[in-house]
């Protein structure tokens, strides 16, 4: 996020010599970057050579931490709040909290004059910032709504205060909410906390552009409700939720299914209850995934199957298993895509890196439950080695699949992820989640994923699931002849088939899937990427998935 206060109104300011500005949005769109050129299959000599001249280059990257400069957060007990910046909630009555009268006061009412003299409308998300209010620095008035409000709605107004880029410490005035929701001021630093987000790990500083550096935003008005909270629950959501933006927006050149699993690794250190376990090449072969292996045959980077368990609930208990794509860049294969915005391919990733964020949270909080995480891994090119269309591939099931497309390589993964997730784990529930196809982001925009499951009153359930968690779901159908098209000549099934390409792309995965177990398919394809910013999601990876599946879990 720029340090700019973007301008969307040109309205000329009735309060003289009081600067405001109205914050707004907006729209960008993509950029397209120029591709790395394919790299060639490993060989005894010049191939292996490429592969460790290529790890050596980029070790001191990979070393280097991921540069979100993540705010503190402070919940004092009293109102100190005397200059710098400050964020004050207001209703459509303009009427001020506690705290803030004293803001007013201290400004000599120029606060409420200039409320008066903007006829500020109160509407939820509506922002004004006034610049050198004396002692102010910034006051930021965000608009709460009339009705009371829920976490979510708290979360959003965080996220509006850090939408006003602030470049130093902030108080937010917490005191004044309309609402039943047990420690607000957590939710609201949760929200002003995913709205900060920035990636600067590849940028250049110096001293006239120095690195951008934590600093404590002040919750004031909180309670030590709101602390709690926050500091045992809410702040271990934001660190998966980065985690899955971390994954998703590293370059192809320097994260691939081995280094994945170094990264979840090291986040993971020296968290309790937590079980890592990792299949390689061989392993893979010798479980008989030939899905997974074919995808990643074309790749000098080797497949891996990422396994983490975790055991917070009672010990016996059945888990609910959560697998996530991995494909850490797709070319579409053989079947190559075309040239226009295939950087974005980087993130094929999401899905992986949403489970990878979502465990996390739940073992970092010591959520009751038992999960396990499953994230097949493959870089996915074209090479004299990579999969054809018209080869066969023999599942960890033993059914066949017919390739027609290397580009519908998401479902392949899946196919032996979730075989494997129910061989080795008899889960009491399946989820699987990914970037599976445009027809999905054609269909949805970027305001939805699409849900697919096998009855409605599940899809139901996630739809209320996601407007919790703050992450929207819609659902799409799943037809028995969805599966009819997937029929193949030659092999058990295709890994395309008819138009509905999002509900095809579902019932490839829903074939290795028990008819008797609950089954939820999450398409991300349009919602895990961010052109236009969000108060909980700023321009790049939004880390959807974390916010939808950590919900799921506490509602277990």
């Amino acid at each position: 996020m720029s340090g700019q206060t973007r301008v969307v109104s040109g309205k000329k300011l009735s309060v003289a010599d009081l600067p405001i500005v109205k914050i707004g949005f907006f729209d960008l769109n993509r950029s397209v970057q120029h591709l790395c050129p394919i790299q060639p299959k490993r060989r005894r000599g010049i191939g292996m050579k490429l592969e460790h001249s290529v790890k050596a280059a980029m070790a001191a990257l990979l070393t280097a931490p991921i540069a979100s400069a993540a705010p503190e957060f402070a919940f004092p007990n009293r109102d100190q709040v005397r200059s710098g910046d400050v964020v004050v909630y207001v209703g459509p009555d303009q009427a001020l909290s506690d705290s803030a009268k004293r803001i007013d006061r201290a400004t000599d009412g120029r606060l409420s004059n200039a409320l008066q003299a903007e006829q500020f409308d109160g509407e939820f998300g509506s922002t004004l910032a006034f610049r050198a209010m004396a002692p102010f620095s910034t006051i930021s008035v965000i608009g709460t709504g009339a009705d009371s409000l829920s976490a979510r709605q708290i979360t959003d107004l965080g996220g509006y205060a850090a939408m006003a880029n602030h470049q130093d410490a902030v108080a937010l005035l917490a005191d004044g909410f309309q609402t039943d929701v047990d420690g607000p001021g957590a939710y609201l630093a949760k929200g002003y906390a995913l709205g900060s987000y920035t990636f600067t790990k590849y940028k250049s500083f110096d001293e006239e552009n120095p690195a951008p550096v934590p600093y404590t935003a002040t919750i004031i008005g909180a309670g030590r409700d709101s602390r709690s909270v926050f500091n045992a629950d809410l702040t271990h959501l934001v660190e998966g939720v980065s985690l899955a933006r971390d994954l998703g927006t590293e370059p192809g050149n320097t994260l691939w299914p081995a280094e994945f699993v170094d990264r979840v690794r090291n986040a993971y250190e020296g968290v309790d209850n937590v079980t890592i376990r990792v299949l390689d090449a061989d392993q893979i072969r010798s479980e008989g995934m030939g899905a997974l292996m074919g995808v990643g045959q074309g790749s000098i980077h080797d497949p891996r199957l990422l396994i983490v368990e975790y055991n917070g609930g009672d010990s016996g208990d059945a888990p609910i298993a959560l697998v996530g794509k991995g494909v850490t860049f797709d070319t579409g294969g053989i079947s190559i895509k075309p040239s226009s915005n295939m950087w974005y391919m980087k993130s094929d990733l999401s899905g992986a890196a949403a489970v990878a964020g979502t465990l996390l949270a739940a073992a970092k909080r010591g959520e009751d439950v038992n999960v396990v995480g499953l994230m097949p891994l493959a870089e996915n090119m074209p090479s004299q080695d990579a999969i054809r269309p018209g080869d066969v591939l023999t599942t960890m099931s033993g059914k066949t699949i017919e390739i027609l497309n290397t580009d519908a390589e998401g479902r392949l993964l899946l196919a032996d992820a979730v075989t494997y997730a129910q061989q080795k784990y008899e889960p009491e529930m399946l989820l699987n989640i990914a970037t599976l196809t445009g027809s999905a982001a054609r269909a949805m925009g970027d305001d939805y994923a699409a849900v697919i499951t096998r009855d409605m009153p599940l899809s139901l359930e996630m739809m209320e699931i996601g407007k919790a968690a703050g992450e929207d779901v819609w659902p799409l159908p799943l037809h028995p002849s969805h599966f009819e098209q997937i029929q193949s000549l030659i092999a058990d099934i295709k890994n395309i088939g008819g138009q509905p390409g999002a509900s095809i792309g579902a019932a490839v995965v829903g074939t290795f899937v028990a008819e008797d177990l609950p089954w939820i398919h999450l398409d991300i394809a349009g919602v895990d990427w961010r052109d236009i910013e969000t108060p909980t999601a700023p321009i790049g990876h939004a880390g959807w998935g974390v916010r939808f599946m950590d919900q799921l879990l506490r509602e277990q």
